[in-house]
């Protein structure tokens, strides 16, 4: 089959079965609100609306942050949908993700075995969503690696590769926070959270700009792998040219 695109999306690689796209930010994964923009399941339903009219489906495996880009495997019938979700409960899905964080680690490998609870269960938190290490948390590990440190106007900034061992919220966000790397652009985990409910109250500003660089958190879905046989051991999707913090031409 021919690969198809989307002016939203790009599509990594496309069969009878199922579609792998690269998720720009701040596309939304699922809609919430009935009166809320496109997200990506409308997108898709529309690139795939003769599948469906033929009894096809939308399946989305893997969920991002509206903020995170990257990439998205999507079950187009029913058969590998529940493949797909089995896989992903049984651990035969791996993701890598790419994030550029503020400061210099000053390790090159890590892993972080620390749990993760929401912050409103043990202390006051007028962001409900938000998650916080805590011993009284669910058990939450990441493996890190380096891959990139480099300076811009004098301030430090590195490329990191996350590595979840197991799917908590927010995971790989308050992991870096809580090494002392925040991710740039990250409204809630980065250098200052109060930036989160500033742009809920104001939208996108040009002192949150200052403040945060970047108006999406700078996270990136850079690899799946499928460890089933039949299918392909992984797709990538490369890192955003964002992330580098060079201005655009």
């Amino acid at each position: 089959m021919s690969i198809r695109n989307d002016a939203t999306f790009t599509v990594i690689d496309e069969t009878d079965g199922y579609i792998v796209v690269n998720k720009p930010a701040p596309l939304q994964i699922h809609p919430g609100d009935p009166n809320g923009p496109p997200t990506l399941w409308h997108r898709l339903c529309d690139l795939l609306s003769y599948e469906i009219a033929n009894g096809g489906q939308v399946s989305i495996i893997n969920r991002l942050d509206r903020e995170t880009s990257g990439v998205v495997l999507v079950a187009k019938t029913h058969e590998l949908a529940r493949l797909f979700g089995m896989a992903m409960q049984e651990r035969k899905i791996h993701k890598t993700y790419t994030a550029l964080v503020h400061g210099w680690p000053d390790w090159e490998a890590h892993i972080l075995d620390v749990p993760i609870l929401r912050a409103g269960e043990v202390q006051e938190a007028d962001i409900w969503v938000k998650q916080i290490v805590h011993p009284q948390g669910a058990p939450c590990r990441t493996s890190f690696r380096t891959l990139q440190r480099f300076e811009r106007e004098g301030m430090p900034f590195a490329l990191i590769e996350a590595k979840p061992e197991t799917g908590r919220m927010h995971q790989i966000r308050v992991h870096l926070h809580h090494l002392g790397l925040p991710i740039v652009g990250d409204k809630l985990y980065g250098r200052d959270d109060r930036c989160y409910l500033e742009f809920i109250e104001t939208g996108w500003t040009p002192v949150l700009e200052k403040k945060l660089l970047l108006p999406r958190q700078a996270l990136h879905s850079s690899r799946l792998e499928l460890n089933l046989e039949g299918f392909p051991s992984c797709w990538e999707a490369p890192v955003p040219p964002e992330f580098t913090l060079k201005p655009s031409a």
